[in-house]
């Protein structure tokens, strides 16, 4: 079945039944203005899938307007979503239009819905049941229009059994619940991903996409992906930054997720790589050799073939450098530049690189 993708600046791609069917339900809603609660982990999507609903919509020709909750302190996130008047506060030298007005016509995101403090939960219970706001330090009612979308990462119904959320705002907030599926649970959408992210950074780059050893799937799969789709974007984007051969291969990866993936035992319920000649074991001190190489590779890219300067990226001597440039036998592959006195604005640029 073909992929389904939804793009931005980020990315929920996915064909496994749970995603086929979050984002059938998607497709279902677009066009109602009822307020949706999108649940899920750090990373899942949220945002993204937010978009693609105000997209589908038919307020897609009016603002989308996205605000996280939890970068605004108690004090200042009700001047944030509902303005303020011209002596509100200290500092306030005219009247400002919060979030909810800037968004008029269209969708408002309240990310982090999870992180608003109970004394404005009260306040944003107000705006949804009568859609109307009042900026601070203002006594006026202004009507707002607009469709609300609240992202949350925790479980808010547990919550509200907590007493840290008010249950008659829970109910308002939860009429079309989408909840976002964290990428360990739909581990066949990991291949689609790696492919997608993979040619959007190579091309990004204006290079051909390389392909991908069984090795590097392999550990991908088995990677537990606990920043989700975002921690899986991160790492294909340092890939296409660092891979100088014509196959990502393991030395390519990071060696947090390359490690910590070997850790961990296989999932019986995934296929294994249908390719039993490469995939055979490979020895640690080859996969080192690799990641070794791939290192140099890179830094004697970003240095231009300056040895001192890649020397400096991978700190260690330059001696060492040349060394093991010609252990791995890169000297053919790079175009190699006699040593130079690096100057403090060499050294800010390597500092940059780095």
């Amino acid at each position: 079945m073909t992929p389904v993708a939804l793009s931005l600046d980020s990315v929920v791609v996915g064909r496994s039944a749970r995603m086929r069917a979050v984002f059938e339900f998607l497709r279902v809603i677009g066009n109602s203005d009822s307020t949706v609660l999108v649940t899920g982990e750090s990373g899942t999507g949220k945002e993204v899938t937010a978009t693609l609903i105000h997209q589908s919509s038919r307020r897609k020709h009016h603002p989308f307007v996205a605000v996280s909750c939890a970068l605004f302190s108690e004090t200042l996130i009700e001047s944030e979503l509902f303005g303020h008047e011209r002596g509100a506060f200290t500092g306030a030298i005219k009247d400002r239009p919060g979030r909810f007005e800037l968004a008029e016509g269209g969708t408002i995101f309240l990310d982090d819905i999870d992180d608003v403090p109970m004394s404005m939960q009260v306040k944003l219970l107000r705006v949804l049941q009568n859609r109307t706001i009042e900026r601070l330090g203002g006594t006026r009612t202004v009507p707002v229009n607009v469709r609300i979308i609240a992202g949350s990462k925790r479980d808010l119904k547990q919550m509200v059994a907590d007493g840290k959320f008010r249950e008659d705002l829970y109910y308002r907030l939860n009429v079309l619940p989408v909840a976002l599926p964290p990428l360990r649970e739909r581990r066949e959408d990991i291949p689609v991903l790696m492919q997608h992210f993979l040619e959007r950074y190579f091309r990004r780059a204006g290079e051909d996409v390389p392909e991908i050893s069984p090795a590097v799937q392999q550990a991908f799969m088995r990677y537990g992906w606990p920043g989700n789709v975002r921690e899986l974007e991160n790492a294909c984007e340092r890939i296409a930054q660092t891979c100088t051969c014509g196959t990502v291969r393991v030395g390519c990866m990071s060696a947090g997720i390359l490690f910590r993936a070997g850790s961990q035992p296989a999932d019986p319920a995934l296929p294994a790589p249908s390719l039993p000649q490469q995939a055979a074991p490979i020895a640690l001190d080859d996969r080192l050799r690799e990641l070794e190489s791939n290192l140099i590779s890179w830094a004697l890219k970003v240095s231009n073939g300056n040895k001192s300067r890649a020397a400096e990226l991978l700190q260690i001597k330059r001696s060492t450098l040349g060394d093991r440039i010609a252990r791995c036998g890169l000297g053919r592959s790079h175009h190699l530049v006699e040593d130079v006195d690096l100057s403090h604005e060499d050294a800010g640029a390597i500092e940059q690189h780095a």
